[in-house]
C-alpha cells in the first residue's frame, strides 16, 4: 500500500485520527502548559506536557488526557476542554504526545506485545512514570488516578485501564476500541481486522483478553465509560458494543443495561451496574456523529464520573443551546489576517487530511467559513469537526457550535475524509470569509 503525506500552506500541522470536538481552551489563571523532561522511565519515548491548576487541594487527582493519531499533547490541550475544567475543580492533567509512528501518523501503542502486558515496556510504562512524576512533585493522589483520551487515546485509554488496573481508578475512552483489538503493528488503521468493521468476539473472549495482561492480580477494576458516535467510518461504531462486552464481561455483568436514558438529546446513555448499584460501565451512543468526539460538554460528563467534579453525572441540557450556524457567516468588515497548514496521509485512490487555521489578526474571529478548489477529482467523503459541502471542484468547510471563535494567535482544526485518482495534489489557496489566507 502506498502511502504520502503532503504539506502545504504553512508550517505543518498534525493529522488527527480525531481531534475530538474542537474547543479553544482558555484557562483564566497563570497556570500554563509545562513541558517536563525528565519523568522517569520512557521506553515509549514520550513526551510529556502538564497542566498544574493555580487552585487546588494539597492531594489533587490526575487525569491523563491522550490525543489522537497524528496529534500531540499540546495540541489535546487547545482542542478540549480538560484544562479549564481542571482549572474548575482543581485536578492536574497529563497530555502525553506519542511518539510511535503507524498508519495515520505518530499513534499511541496498543499493538506491540510489550505493550500488551503489565510491565512490559513501550508507551505504557512511559504513561505510568508520568503519573509517578505528577504524584512526586505535586502530591498527586494516587487513589484518584483517571485516564481519557480521542481515538488513539481514547484506544491507549482502555488499554491502560487493562494493563494497570492498580493505578488507574476510571476512564472515559472516545471512540477507542477493546484491549487487544490489534493483533500487531500492521493490524493497526487505516488496513487490519480491528477497525474494518469484522471484529466480533465473544464477551468471554474480550474478557479473557483483559484478565492475560495481569495475571493474578484479584483487585478492583477501574470503572469504565465509553462514547462513540453512530457515524464514525475511521473507528467502526459497531466496536462500541465489543467494548461493553469486554467490560461487562471482567466485571460479572450482564451483557443487558440496568438502565437507559438519553441525558441529552442525541446522547443516548445504558448503564450497567453492580448488586450494590454502583455503575461501572456507562456507554453513550452519540446519533449521527462522524469521528469528531468529544464535542461540547463530553469532557465535563467523564470528569463527573471520575467523581472529580461532584455524584456521578446527570448531564441535562444547556438551558440556552448555542445554535447549530446554518449559513455562511457574514464576512468581516477588514480582511481577516490568517494562516492555513493543510496536511494529508494518502492511500491508494483515498486520503484523509487534517486543516489548521490559525487567527493571525488582532480581534477575534467569530464565524468562520474556509474556501478552496481541488486542483484534481478529490471529493470529500466525511468530515469531523466542521461541515464540509463540496460543488465540482469548490469546497467550503463552515464551523461547528463549539469551535465558531478564533481568538487572535489560536488555532482551531478540523478533519475529512476524501477520494481521488490520478495524483492527489493538495490546494494552492484557501480564503477565510472571503480573505486569502497565508
Amino acid at each position: 500500500m502506498r502511502r504520502t503525506r503532503t504539506v502545504l500552506a504553512g508550517i505543518a500541522g498534525t493529522l488527527l485520527l480525531a481531534a475530538g470536538g474542537i474547543v479553544l481552551s482558555q484557562p483564566a489563571s497563570a497556570a500554563a502548559l509545562t513541558e517536563v523532561t525528565n519523568f522517569g522511565n520512557n521506553p515509549g519515548g514520550m513526551r510529556m506536557h502538564i497542566y498544574v491548576p493555580d487552585s487546588r487541594p494539597a492531594n489533587p487527582g490526575i487525569v491523563v488526557a491522550m490525543h489522537g493519531c497524528g496529534g500531540s499533547g499540546p495540541g489535546f490541550y487547545s482542542s478540549s476542554e480538560f484544562a479549564s475544567l481542571a482549572d474548575r475543580h482543581g485536578f492536574i492533567v497529563i497530555y502525553p504526545s506519542a511518539q510511535q509512528e503507524a498508519g495515520f501518523g505518530k499513534c499511541f501503542d496498543t499493538w506491540s506485545d510489550a505493550a500488551k502486558r503489565r510491565g512490559g515496556g513501550s508507551d505504557p510504562v512511559s504513561l505510568v512514570s508520568m503519573v509517578n512524576y505528577a504524584q512526586r512533585q505535586y502530591g498527586g493522589d494516587p487513589n484518584r488516578v483517571y485516564a481519557t483520551g480521542s481515538s488513539s487515546g481514547g484506544m491507549m485509554t482502555q488499554h491502560m485501564l487493562t494493563v494497570y488496573p492498580d493505578v488507574f481508578k476510571a476512564g472515559a475512552s472516545f471512540m477507542g476500541v477493546p484491549f487487544n483489538c490489534f493483533a500487531n503493528a500492521a493490524d493497526y488503521p487505516p488496513g487490519g481486522r480491528c477497525t474494518n468493521g469484522s471484529m466480533n468476539r465473544t464477551p468471554q473472549q474480550w474478557g479473557d483478553a483483559v484478565r492475560q495482561a495481569y495475571p493474578g492480580y484479584t483487585g478492583p477494576r477501574p470503572r469504565v465509560q465509553l462514547w462513540h458516535g453512530t457515524n464514525d467510518t475511521l473507528v467502526p461504531y459497531q466496536l462500541l458494543q465489543e467494548s461493553i462486552e469486554q467490560w461487562t464481561n471482567v466485571f460479572g455483568l450482564s451483557q443487558t443495561p440496568t438502565s437507559t436514558d438519553t441525558p441529552r438529546t442525541n446522547w443516548n446513555r445504558s448503564r450497567y451496574a453492580d448488586n450494590s448499584g454502583t455503575v461501572q460501565v456507562e456507554a453513550y451512543s452519540i446519533q449521527g456523529a462522524g469521528h469528531s468526539l468529544p464535542s461540547s460538554g463530553m469532557a465535563q460528563v467523564a470528569i463527573q464520573f471520575f467523581g472529580l467534579a461532584g455524584s456521578t453525572p446527570t448531564p441535562s441540557e444547556p438551558s440556552t443551546p448555542t445554535p447549530t450556524p446554518t449559513s455562511t457567516p457574514t464576512p468581516p468588515a477588514s480582511p481577516t489576517a490568517c494562516r492555513v497548514t493543510y496536511q494529508a496521509n494518502t492511500w491508494n485512490s483515498g486520503f484523509t487530511t487534517t486543516v489548521t487555521v490559525t487567527n493571525t489578526d488582532t480581534t477575534a474571529i467569530n464565524g468562520w467559513t474556509l474556501q478552496w478548489t481541488w486542483p484534481g477529482n478529490q471529493q470529500v467523503t466525511g468530515a469531523w469537526n466542521a461541515t464540509v459541502t463540496q460543488s465540482g471542484n469548490q469546497v467550503s468547510a463552515r464551523n461547528v457550535n463549539w469551535n465558531a471563535t478564533i481568538v487572535p494567535n489560536q488555532s482551531t482544526s478540523f478533519g475529512f475524509q476524501a477520494t481521488y485518482s490520478g495524483t492527489n495534489t493538495a490546494p494552492t489557496r484557501f480564503t477565510l470569509n472571503g480573505a486569502i489566507c497565508g
